[in-house]
Parts: structure tokens; sequence; C-alpha cells
């Protein structure tokens, strides 16, 4: 007799989630803030405002983490991802002012792995320790024949909080304002199609080699997770209130694609080259693909993660602010009387 269909013997291993919800549990939650009221585990998360806010506002984010994911099929290294996932949506929430509060992810695959996906999920949380958010829920999807072998992707969906008043939306920016940059981590999550096409298509360098100029193997220059500003960046919006008129997070677009979308009319950037220390991969992405300064700049961050615009008056006491904090920031320009957009001396 020939035995029925199954819908494990179709791909999908129902006790292999249920594994992979046992083990990431324990990880969600050890991200929960008091304001969670129900989490991983049921339907749906419940939770409520934090009692501090008397005219909230609610802000919301969504991203990935794009081609980067290639690099961590090839080295079978998971944990870093799940911070990019984070990073991503919360530096964007944090831009208009906004306190990560939730987190949620989307991880479908192809066939189940339970050791990849609990080290992703670790990653996520370790991404919504440094944000200071909850990992309320997510959803796994199996989905056999979509997705290659060892293969997955991801999204990440956040939600932040802001009270109406200090909402930073770019419109008090004036000129004389300053740039502040605070570096990145390197690559972040932006820019593979083009890093991989140079690095390991047309150089042919191994992921496990130390290619002239960096430090350590290719393969763990390229998974450098993107930075969180976060906790740093609300501490100075909470110490100096008005001295932040406009931010940028620096994704894909680089400097040019990004900071003239804060700029009110009247307002362009200024920003000087060699004023920060650009990480070596840019170079070598740079000079092993002839790629031109132009294409770098609105591909790459080129070593700044995150820009804030600042009252000149305040700007010495912001940048001692995030020193502290161990960010080095570095004044990369200012603004000028312009039609927005941005310029490089």
């Amino acid at each position: 007799m020939t035995a029925g269909a199954t819908y494990a013997a179709a791909g999908v291993d129902i006790d292999a989630g249920e594994r992979l919800v046992r083990r990431i549990a324990p990880l969600a939650r050890g991200t929960r803030r008091p304001e969670i009221l129900a989490g991983v585990g049921g339907f749906a998360a419940l939770a409520r405002i934090p009692r501090r806010y008397r005219d909230p506002l609610l802000v919301t984010c969504t991203d990935g983490v794009g081609t980067k994911l290639r690099i961590a099929f090839a080295l079978d290294r998971h944990d870093t991802i799940g911070i990019d996932l984070v990073a991503m949506s919360v530096n964007d929430l944090l831009t208009v002012g906004a306190e990560p509060l939730l987190f949620l992810d989307y991880f479908a695959t192809g066939a189940l792995d339970v050791r990849r996906g609990t080290a992703l999920v670790r990653g996520i949380a370790r991404g919504c320790r440094l944000a200071g958010c909850s990992l309320v829920g997510g959803e796994t999807a199996e989905l056999p024949s979509f997705y290659g072998r060892g293969e997955y992707d991801v999204a990440g969906f956040a939600l932040g909080v802001v009270e109406r008043r200090r909402v930073i939306d770019g419109r008090r920016i004036r000129p004389g304002d300053v740039l502040v940059g605070l570096p990145s981590a390197g690559l972040h999550s932006n820019g593979y199609a083009l890093a991989r096409a140079v690095l390991l298509e047309r150089a042919r360098l191994a992921l496990e080699s130390v290619p002239p100029g960096l430090r350590v193997p290719l393969g763990v220059e390229l998974l450098r997770p993107t930075r969180i500003y976060v906790r740093p960046v609300l501490g100075l919006l909470a110490k100096v209130p008005q001295a932040v008129r406009g931010m940028a997070h620096i994704t894909g677009g680089g400097l040019p694609g990004n900071v003239p979308r804060v700029l009110p009319a009247g307002c362009r950037a200024v920003v000087r080259r060699g004023s920060w220390r650009t990480p070596p991969i840019f170079a070598l992405i740079a000079r092993l693909g002839g790629v031109a300064r132009p294409e770098m700049d609105r591909t790459f961050n080129n070593g700044i993660g995150f820009v804030l615009v600042v009252a000149r008056t305040d700007a010495d006491r912001a940048v001692a602010h995030l020193r502290a904090r161990r960010l080095r920031p570095v004044v990369i320009g200012e603004i000028v009387r312009g039609k927005p957009g941005i310029d490089f001396v």
C-alpha cells in the first residue's frame, strides 16, 4: 500500500519549526521591555506606549539586508545578519527622533535549518538589545523549491514612538548649521551587489584572504554588522533638545542620496572630503573595480553611517556628548543657502 502524502515529504518540516520556536523564545524574552504585555508565542503581540509620553506619535519602518546575505551563505555565518536587520529599521526611526519600541522579523527559507535560524534570531535579539527595543514576534516561512539550498531572505519591521513636539523633520534647518557625521563600521548593508561584483567576481578575491589594506579576512570585513546609533543619539536629544535640527541615515544612495532628503527649501549641504577617516574597504573596491568617485558616493556610505544637522552654537556640545559615547563624531560640513542638494569640496 502506498503511503499517503505528507507536508514533510513535500518539503515543509513542522517539527523543525517548533524546535526553532523553542530555541528562539528565550532570546526574545531577553529583549523584553516593561511595556510588553504579550509577545512571542501568540498570534499577535500586545504593548502599551510608555507612560512618560504625553502626546505620542507612532513611527514605523521596514527594511531588509539585501545581497549581503550572499556573504553569509558563502561563509555559513548568520549571527551578524540579524544585527543588520534591526539596524536598518531602527536607524531610520531615529532620524525623526523616535525611540524604537518593538521589532518583528520575517524569515523565509527553502528548507528550515534550526541552527541557522537560531543564529539569525540570536543576532536579531542582539540588535534589539543594542537599540533598546523588544523582539515581540515574527514569521518563519518554509518555502520548498522557492529558495536554493541553504538560502533564505529576511525582512524587519520596527515600531517606535516620539513626542509630537519633539519630532525632528528638518524644518528648523538653517544656513550656518553644521553637519556632524557618525562613522560607519564599514559597508553596513548597502552596495553589496557592486562590492561582490568587484571583489569576488572581477578581482576573484577569496573570502578567506586578507587583501592589502585590510587587517582581517575579506569575509569578516564584509560581514561587519551595521552600527546602531540609537542610544547615543537619543541621549543627545534628551540632553540638548533643540540642538539637532535634522538627521539622515546613510544607506543606499550614500551621502548625496540621503542628506538632501531632510533639507528644507533654501538649504544646501556642503561636505568636506577628507574630514573623516574612510575605512580601507572602500578604497579597495574603488581601486580594484576602477569605480569612479561619483559612483562610490552614490553607492556606499564611504565611512559615514549617520549625519546630524546641528545648530552651530550647539555643535561643540553635541560632538562632546557623542565623543563621550565613543562614536568618534566629526564635523564634515555645513549648510549654506541654495537649492536642496549636496556639494563636495
